[in-house]
């Protein structure tokens, strides 16, 4: 069991990246990223696709507030790391989920000699823009890393301006902020809930930090974190499944419309035969939950669960609740993973409204990892909306229209083709 790190402050005081490095690991990413990675080496190890950094909060203007010599610097250092005999023995030999061997000897093998392929850094407007090009199972492991760095970077640039005594009562008054939230959460007497809150967190030290307060804080109510460096290190279990990326690209790849509309039915069902009945939780709103149930084939119902990770959390589960009861499924069985937006009052309202019904879990994120709002002049730590994502594959732009229909992301012209061919989403058809 690696030390508490009980002095966080005098850490960021004294941060050089060759001590803390922002990316210490290729395994400082999220768990379902590995899953996704080994289903993509097997089918798609070819396919060429394109990742970009979109900062949806286009007020913070990161190109104006990150240096961009040590922004390249850090994105360099990335490029050097490579997987440790301890990872990968972790890898090899740990029964995630119960699993004897989840991840294949291949994949290992692979990942073992991977490294980060090379990125393309240019400004325009005050925004950076970083993008990513090469065959998917390679690209797709610069999500997280790029994430990371640049949200960190964002805070270490707010950080420098204060001193070390500055810095101490900011995190101490951080700290009290997440353990209230944690004893406040303790008193749900079925609450499971994991960590999710890598891709933006305030930084490496502070997400481990956060994973600690829990584990005290909730003992076996905390099931686990979806980073695997800190559930290595923790020695908490690694959670997660898949991610929006695996839809948005087997829709990018659909030859016409009909292949199209069901793109989203035969990745689940390729993801079903890879991990041999396993891992099978549906996100279901990258196109609209509704839409997608509607028109899901009949094994699709027998699956554990699905998570809900856009639109009216509540709204979003009922209609879960609907759909398998129309398919004679045993809805107390049934698994729902909430993991959008969530802070306490949310998790409190959901678990009360649902943990009767039906087995209910959290996937926490940006509030617990990078809740610093109020804390910094001008509220410079308040989390922004950042993300990287498959933005084409073999030329093909991607979309996403989510159950948000205000988040929708690609081409204007691809959006309103996705809208005709899967529906709006929250729209019935």
């Amino acid at each position: 069991m690696y030390p508490v790190t009980a002095d966080i402050a005098t850490r960021v005081f004294n941060h050089s990246w060759k001590i803390d490095p922002i990316v210490r690991s290729l395994i400082d990413t999220d768990f379902y990223k590995l899953l996704m990675c080994q289903f993509v080496l097997e089918r798609f190890a070819d396919t060429p696709v394109r990742f970009g950094l979109i900062n949806r909060s286009q007020q913070v203007r990161l190109g104006e507030l990150i240096d961009e010599g040590e922004l390249r610097e850090q994105l360099d250092h990335i490029r050097t790391l490579r997987l440790s005999r301890g990872e990968s023995t972790w890898l090899r030999g740990n029964h995630f989920y119960g699993l004897r061997r989840m991840f294949r000897p291949e994949f290992i093998d692979w990942f073992e000699g991977l490294q980060l392929p090379p990125y393309r850094l240019d400004k325009r407007d005050g925004q950076i823009e970083l993008t990513f090009e090469g065959s998917w199972p390679e690209v797709m492991m610069w999500e997280i890393p790029a994430l990371a760095v640049l949200t960190e970077l964002r805070s270490r640039a707010i950080l420098k301006a204060m001193g070390k005594f500055e810095l101490q009562i900011l995190y101490a008054r951080a700290m009290t902020r997440v353990w209230g939230k944690i004893k406040r959460l303790e008193r749900l007497e079925r609450l499971r809930l994991a960590d999710f809150g890598t891709r933006r967190r305030h930084s490496y030290l502070w997400q481990d930090w956060c994973v600690q307060a829990l584990i005290e804080g909730l003992g076996p109510k905390f099931v686990g974190t979806s980073n695997c460096l800190i559930a290595l290190r923790r020695e908490v279990e690694a959670i997660g499944t898949s991610a929006h990326e695996l839809p948005m690209v087997y829709c990018a790849l659909a030859d016409n419309d009909r292949a199209l509309v069901r793109a989203p039915y035969t990745l689940l069902s390729d993801w079903q035969e890879d991990y041999e009945g396993n891992l099978r939780i549906i996100l279901s709103d990258t196109y609209g939950t509704k839409q997608l149930l509607d028109k899901a084939p009949a094994w699709l119902a027998q699956w554990t669960g699905i998570r809900i990770d856009s639109g009216n959390p509540a709204d979003m589960a009922e209609i879960a609740i609907d759909w398998w009861q129309s398919r004679g499924e045993k809805v107390s069985e049934k698994l729902v993973i909430f993991s959008d937006g969530l802070d306490v009052p949310t998790i409190e309202s959901l678990y009360t409204r649902f943990t009767s019904r039906v087995r209910v879990s959290f996937g926490w994120g940006t509030l617990l990892t990078n809740d610093f709002r109020g804390l910094a002049p001008d509220d410079g730590l308040a989390p922004i909306s950042l993300v990287c994502k498959a933005v084409s594959a073999n030329g093909r732009p991607t979309v996403k229209l989510t159950d948000n229909p205000g988040k929708a992301t690609g081409l204007a012209s691809e959006i309103e083709r996705y809208h005709k061919v899967f529906g709006h989403p929250a729209v019935a058809p």
